[in-house]
């Protein structure tokens, strides 16, 4: 009976009947450095994925879990935590696991063990990932995976291979549901396992494959393949997620690890504890946007647009080439359209930015282009050059207004925005809120991602996009593009009386203007 077997028996038999083969089954395995734990460890351990997220509750087994497939499964292996100091931790608890320290240098974090190296590691700064370009690893783990951010992990992943013919290569990664903004990448990876409104679940452990369009972007397909991509033929890699619980853990489920994890606060209860990735994220204190606002603002989203209400505005987030991505956000009134989202290398030019927009655009709507950095100036004038009300963005300007209670004056214009879609979003306001966002992770990061400061007695101060976008490790196009089109878009009437010659709609106040009513 080999070890897949025998975890597997064992798991299958009744409590009663456990105990009396405990003692067969540890003289079967005393030989091995490490064994699974019977259950959903045992099932990541022997996963076929490409990519594996096993996680949910804390105190799953998660980071013996990648030790363990490094000790026992691997030749080469790559075992991440996101700081240095907590890299540390791995060192600690792999000697918890063999019982000596022998073969590890802790200079190099390296674990030298017969047949395999195990590199332990951190990944501190979103530059640090390019300590790892070009070294090839038949495993990489990282533990606490929303830690990291999706750049990091995407460009780590890249190495993983091995020269070795036979040996196995995959991508183990451990974590909890995230807590932050900046980990939701997680669940927009993992959609189809995590995200309830993806139109095709996935049930834990089942494996999907997917790989790169001709346009950069990931697209899921039906099996390993070969397919057609861009004129060449591509194998897909499969991904799953496996949950985790700290039942499935018996060194920790007879500690008093539960009532830890019970005593903690709700929010961070319902993530630890519970595994829920539908869990609140953790504000921090100066975030400019509280992130129960934004769930609130999707939570109110239908799939069409209130009847009569005409689209107003236009944010426009431009990217001509490059990794980033043009995205537009259409509204009607407090009402958002799903996100046009483009590759850049798509929208190479002013001109192709122009022409998506116009093929957006309904009912005259007013269009906010960034020109800020310069790479919007060309579609702006190119909207102007085709008689489109469209308004120029740049938020380094200064600003003149102040905040709605008047407390505040606005160092620059993307202060006053973001604080004017923040006033928008609030619910405390005499009516709540009329806004809703369509459903998507990225959106909720982007908006939840800056902070503010009072840089001087009453000037209210936002995070720079360049900041924002060196922490959460990329650039935060959905969130600028939503406050953009809430920046825009006030009453446009035209002479006939109409919303640019349609019928009238309904009477609404709409944008920073109702803000100024309040």
């Amino acid at each position: 009976m080999d070890l897949r077997e025998l975890v597997t028996t064992l798991a299958a038999m009744p409590k009663d009947k456990q105990d009396e083969v405990y003692k067969e089954a540890f003289e079967a395995t005393k030989h091995l450095v490490w064994v699974p734990n019977p259950g959903p460890q045992t099932d990541a351990y022997f996963c076929e994925a490409d990519e594996v997220f096993y996680g949910g509750q804390a105190g799953g087994g998660k980071t013996d879990l990648s030790l363990g497939l490094a000790l026992t499964q691997h030749r080469r292996s790559l075992v991440l935590r996101r700081t240095n100091k907590e890299a540390t931790g791995l060192a600690e608890r792999m000697e918890g696991i063999l019982g000596t320290r022998d073969g590890f240098n802790s200079q190099t974090g390296m674990w030298r063990r017969p047949g395999r190296a195990i590199e332990l590691g951190g990944c501190q700064n979103e530059e640090d990932k390019q300590k790892y370009k070009g070294i090839p690893h038949d495993l990489i783990c990282f533990d606490e995976v929303s830690d990291f951010t999706e750049s990091q992990y995407t460009f780590i992943i890249g190495w993983n291979r091995s020269a070795v013919k036979g040996q196995r290569c995959r991508i183990m990664a451990t974590g909890n549901p995230p807590t932050r903004p900046e980990g939701l990448w997680v669940v927009k990876r993992w959609a189809a396992w995590l995200d309830p409104t993806h139109h095709n679940p996935a049930i834990p452990g089942e494996l999907r494959w997917y790989t790169t369009g001709e346009d950069g972007s990931e697209i899921e397909v039906d099996g390993p393949g070969p397919h057609l991509v861009g004129g060449e033929e591509v194998i897909a890699r499969s991904r799953t997620f496996i949950p985790a619980k700290l039942s499935d853990n018996p060194d920790l489920a007879v500690t008093n690890y539960s009532a830890v994890l019970a005593g903690m606060p709700e929010r961070e209860r319902r993530a630890y504890r519970d595994g829920d990735f539908g869990a609140g994220l953790k504000d921090e204190l100066n975030q400019v946007i509280p992130t129960e606002w934004i769930r609130a603002a999707q939570a109110r989203w239908k799939p069409r647009p209130p009847v009569g209400v005409p689209m107003c505005g236009i944010g426009v987030d431009v990217a001509q080439g490059g990794d980033d991505q043009t995205v537009i956000a259409p509204r009607y009134d407090g009402w958002f359209d799903t996100l046009d989202v483009t590759p850049g290398k798509e929208t190479p030019d002013g001109q192709a930015v122009a022409g998506k927009v116009v093929a957006k655009r309904r009912d005259g709507a007013e269009v906010a282009v960034d020109v800020g950095g310069g790479w919007g100036a060309d579609a702006h004038g190119h909207l102007r050059a085709n008689d489109v009300n469209s308004k120029a963005y740049m938020g380094v300007k200064k600003s003149v207004r102040r905040s709605a209670d008047r407390q505040f004056a606005f160092y620059n214009v993307r202060a006053e925005v973001y604080w004017r879609f923040r006033e928008a979003l609030d619910p405390s306001q005499p009516q709540g809120s009329c806004i809703a966002l369509p459903p998507d992770p990225e959106l909720v990061a982007d908006l939840c991602a800056p902070t503010y400061e009072i840089v001087r007695p009453d000037v209210l101060k936002i995070e720079a996009k360049d900041d924002v976008t060196k922490r959460i490790g990329r650039s935060p196009d959905k969130g600028d593009a939503v406050v953009m089109a809430w920046w825009v878009g006030e009453k446009q009437v035209n002479q006939k009386g109409g919303w640019n010659g349609a019928r009238t709609p309904p009477k609404v106040v709409m944008g920073h203007q109702a803000a100024r009513r309040r």
